[in-house]
């Protein structure tokens, strides 16, 4: 198995415990230090940052059912035009609340978990609620919907039904879990780093036209081949070396060259995500967000006049899929951290399980209460662990930076995607090792493991590859009746899968 430096320097017994910060954090007990920890929560400070540019732009600039934006600020001016100085005051004011919530929400990660995850806004789950669920109501009451599905998932974990599905699932798909990450995170490094773009005639193709082009897709390859240089020296910090080195090459290249940005068709070539630069330091937040919030304005609606039937199922189905996706993208994502820091017990389960779960619970709901999407899991998380991190104490230094992101919001335009995903690449090289876990010659075993992998990064969903991979695994144990032998619970878990899958027919049924 191929692993990191860090990974293959953790000693067989743990060593001496060295005071209440290392006993606490089970430090020295995981094999780590506190240097290393600083370096992995750094690390996935910096993999995550985009999200509070990405956030603003996607539930920031989108009006409601009302046609009001977050903060209740119209989208239109008198003429009927775009409000762009309303959108800026929307767009400053979910970036602050953004790195507030994820900061604290990561930080209690740490603290109560004990574990190497950073929370913040789930992307996929924010573009949900922004295109589907906003445009149906007002925007507290779309959060207020969030609030509601963290606190159905809390109570779930309080009832320990949570944990009980977590360890239900089989092995075989668990690791297929962490290797479809892997896959998942490889893409999604490649589609930011620019090399991997939508094709002409083909679904994707090489960069543009077929080939590489421009001084973005230079520093991404740069930062790839210099982690891959460092990581093969044995190099402590080879991740973060590698995405400061770039970054400061980005900025050199930005204030020569002057890219820009690329903005739809235009300027192709340009930065993807955020253009490196120095310009501004300090900013004071907007936190007015806050507890904007209505959390039973939705459901409350499809009493108005009686009760409209087809409301009610259709808002409980919106916050059915909310629910299942957070439940297990968060499932896979901490598989997939615990299997790369080597954190899994002999039957694939995670140190301090059911806290870990209860925070991310808990998160959800606070993106809801701070009017910024559900928070989750961030598989950028593995990218932390592949550069040291073992322990909770990772996950305080992560949100400890987001905290400062707020004062320091400028700053975070600094690192460029083409210089932080290619960590992402590289770490899905050290997961995807995981693949020799799996006994291929076992189709029941193997082939619901591939769907798994393979399903994540073709359709972009962590969610959608774990349903299809429990669903083929039922499908092929009951033909070879051995249905017996399979947990209660994954039949429950697979009839839940079903209605996720079939949501699109069940919302135009309910709203015929």
């Amino acid at each position: 198995m191929v692993t990191t430096s860090p990974r293959a320097a953790r000693p067989t017994q743990p060593g001496p415990q060295r005071g209440a910060l290392d006993r606490y954090f089970e430090i020295t007990a995981r094999g780590s230090t506190i240097g290393r920890e600083v370096r992995g929560g750094l690390v996935t400070f910096f993999t995550m940052a985009y999200i509070l540019a990405l956030n603003p732009l996607i539930i920031g600039t989108k009006p409601d059912g009302q046609g009001n934006l977050l903060g209740g600020m119209p989208y239109l001016g008198a003429d009927g035009q775009v409000d762009g100085a309303a959108v800026d005051a929307s767009i400053a004011m979910v970036a602050a609340a953004t790195a507030l919530v994820a900061g604290v929400m990561t930080i209690l990660m740490g603290v109560v978990g004990r574990f190497p995850i950073g929370l913040a806004t789930g992307l996929g789950l924010n573009a949900f609620l922004a295109v589907l669920i906003a445009p149906q109501m007002t925007w507290p009451q779309a959060m207020g919907l969030v609030v509601i599905e963290g606190v159905i998932i809390a109570v779930l974990v309080l009832t320990g039904f949570r944990t009980a599905v977590f360890k239900a699932v089989p092995r075989s798909l668990r690791t297929g879990i962490s290797v479809g990450i892997g896959l998942f995170i490889t893409l999604v490094g490649l589609v930011d780093g620019g090399i991997v773009r939508p094709g002409e005639g083909t679904p994707v193709q090489l960069g543009i036209g077929g080939s590489l082009a421009g001084w973005p897709v230079f520093v991404f390859v740069l930062g790839l081949l210099l982690v891959a240089v460092l990581h093969v020296r044995r190099v402590k910090g080879a991740i973060l070396i590698s995405i400061l080195a770039a970054t400061v090459v980005a900025l050199v290249i930005e204030a020569v060259a002057k890219v820009g940005p690329k903005i739809g068709d235009e300027n192709p070539t340009g930065w993807l995500l955020n253009v490196p630069s120095l310009d501004g330091v300090l900013s004071l937040p907007d936190l007015s967000l806050i507890g904007q919030v209505d959390v039973f304005g939705a459901f409350g609606s499809a009493f108005d006049g009686g009760f409209r039937a087809n409301l009610f199922f259709g808002l409980a189905l919106l916050v059915f899929a909310l629910l299942l996706a957070d439940f297990f993208d968060t499932m896979g994502t901490v598989v997939a951290v615990g299997a790369e820091g080597n954190l899994l017990d002999e039957r694939g389960n995670p140190p301090h399980l059911t806290p870990i779960l209860l925070v991310d619970s808990a998160a959800a709901a606070a993106g809801g209460l701070g009017s910024v999407s559900s928070n989750t899991s961030y598989i950028e998380s593995a990218a932390g662990v592949g550069d040291g991190a073992r322990t909770g104490l990772a996950s305080v230094v992560t949100g400890a930076a987001f905290l400062l992101a707020m004062f320091f919001a400028p700053l975070i335009s600094v690192v460029p995607s083409e210089a932080a995903t290619p960590a992402l690449v590289f770490v899905g090289f050290l997961m995807i090792a995981q693949v020799a876990k799996i006994d291929w010659s076992d189709a029941e075993e193997g082939l619901p493991a591939f769907l798994t992998m393979v399903l994540m990064p073709f359709t972009y969903s962590i969610t959608v590859g774990i349903g299809a991979g429990v669903l083929a695994y039922l499908v092929l144990k009951l033909a070879r009746g051995k249905g017996r032998q399979v947990h209660w619970l994954m039949y429950l878990i697979g009839a839940a899968f079903v209605i996720y899958f079939v949501q699109g027919l069940l919302g135009q049924a309910l709203g015929g």
